[in-house]
């Protein structure tokens, strides 16, 4: 064999090798992402829908529609984590150029790991989860066999007939936007312009959902952790709390143990009982949270808060600090690239520091936005219980978390936390390239994001002073409107 075919032929077998490499862990990371996932809806999902206790069917059903949703989780946390492992992966290159043990981390592979992810993405926001959900609502038709292939073909018809309906209403709206007659006329170039259109319409429906969303999960988190945390003892008194949880709960025990209810609510036992329970779960609570050492009481709460605080305002000087650069600089506007290149240079003007500080950021973003979505008074009904939460909520928790997750890429690259780029096709949303779209929409982000923060930091400063001196425990004045019969 001459010398240079056996050059072309090592080049075809490192090729090769580089592939099946890369297929490898691609496979290990999305099999560990979908282990954990599975944990994660199993805590969640209400055992009673998965037992073939009253049908055989229904059960087998319902274990596929959760596999599913499986699937479509693992997807939305490849999402969430996709631009921090490519922000890491170019850090760890520069800093160890020719270590060995790292050479499988290249820009083949997270070129890799982005495209699919957007291919999974598409597939499960408008094949799977519409298929889960319509084949756990099938019947099987009127006339047929009952059994699960029964209800595989009606769930089949059903999701053809809803792709029929939304590529025809993608088709109306692009010929109506782009005015165009090749596009009115013709369907050919389907899988080239209007799927990538379809998705383009998807992503900007979740990067506006991100932008109503994470103003208000970030004024959220100071609620949140405060719940979560031990307050010092000048904003609150645990012992005054415990001792009055405490007379609550001798008193109803006392009740249930007589057996008599109260004469004046009209209670019964179950009530009381219920009752009960609520206050003995509340002081376990309160008795875990008096157990904390003085360090954390003291010390945890107040670094929290200023961590949150410190967080959201770097946040809104990056956001300011990009505006400014959209004005004066036109390679400020977010753009994608067909190539990673990795390794040669850092995406953040202090180096390994701010690439760290920029995952932080993309990662408190994410946890805010998940916050203000389950917050917002719009979607509460979404929120899961614990071994309580049937299958149908979770398939629409799936697909919320799975659109607010593949927008945060676009989301975090728009409001410019990070320079890298956008790779594959998640740089070729057609709004990308609009300024104005750009412009408004981190106008919006830095405005809602300052007045949620002034509104909830001063609202929250002057409930805590009034509970630090005292001053909530006084009767409110009463006013002439509340009581427009007696003389004030």
């Amino acid at each position: 064999m001459a010398p240079a075919e056996q050059d072309a032929l090592a080049v075809r077998e490192q090729l090769f090798h580089d592939r099946v490499r890369e297929c490898i862990i691609c496979t290990l990371l999305f099999a560990c992402l979908y282990i954990l996932c599975h944990f994660i809806i199993t805590h969640f999902k209400k055992h009673t829908d998965f037992t073939a206790a009253h049908d055989d069917e229904d059960a087998a059903v319902n274990r596929i529609a959760l596999g599913l949703c499986t699937f479509t989780l693992a997807v939305a946390l490849g999402a969430v984590l996709l631009l921090p492992f490519s922000i890491i992966s170019n850090e760890v290159l520069l800093s160890f150029p020719q270590n060995y043990y790292i050479q499988w981390l290249n820009g083949s592979l997270v070129h890799g790991l982005w495209n699919l992810v957007f291919l999974f993405s598409n597939l499960s926001l408008v094949f799977l989860m519409p298929f889960a959900y319509f084949f756990t609502e099938s019947e099987g038709f009127a006339g047929s066999r009952k059994g699960i292939m029964a209800r595989v073909y009606e769930t089949s018809v059903v999701l053809l007939l809803l792709t029929l309906l939304v590529l025809g209403m993608v088709w109306v709206a692009s010929a109506i936007i782009s005015n165009d007659v090749a596009s009115r006329q013709s369907l050919h170039d389907l899988w080239e312009y209007y799927l990538p259109y379809l998705y383009s319409c998807i992503s900007l429906f979740g990067v506006l959902l991100l932008l109503l969303c994470t103003p208000f999960g970030l004024s959220t988190m100071f609620t949140v952790t405060g719940k979560l945390l031990v307050k010092p003892r000048l904003l609150e008194d645990l012992d005054e709390q415990l001792s009055c949880t405490r007379f609550e709960e001798a008193a109803v025990s006392h009740r249930i143990s007589s057996g008599k209810a109260s004469c004046w609510l009209n209670w019964n036992v179950e009530l009381l009982q219920e009752q009960f329970f609520t206050l003995q779960s509340k002081r376990q609570k309160l008795e875990l949270r008096h157990q904390t050492s003085p360090w954390q009481r003291n010390l945890g709460y107040p670094l929290a808060m200023l961590g949150l605080l410190a967080l959201t305002g770097i946040s809104v000087l990056i956001v300011c600090f990009h505006v400014l650069e959209l004005l004066l600089d036109d390679a400020a506007m977010p753009r994608g690239i067909q190539d990673a290149s990795l390794g040669q240079v850092s995406f953040s003007i202090f180096g390994s520091f701010g690439a760290a500080l920029q995952v932080i950021l993309i990662f408190y973003l994410m946890v805010s936005s998940v916050v203000g979505f389950y917050s917002s008074p719009l979607f509460t009904q979404l929120l899961p219980e614990r071994q309580d939460t049937p299958l149908t909520k979770i398939i629409g928790n799936c697909v919320s978390l799975l659109v607010l997750s593949s927008a945060l890429p676009v989301f975090s690259r728009t409001l410019g936390i990070t320079r890298f780029d956008l790779l594959g096709d998640f740089g070729r949303f057609n709004w990308l390239g609009n300024f104005y779209i750009v412009f408004f929409y981190n106008m919006g982000f830095a405005g809602l994001t300052t007045l949620c923060l002034v509104k909830k930091v001063s609202w929250t400063v002057r409930a805590e002073l009034l509970r630090a001196l005292g001053l909530h425990k006084l009767p409110l004045p009463r006013t002439c409107s509340q009581h427009p019969r007696k003389p004030c």
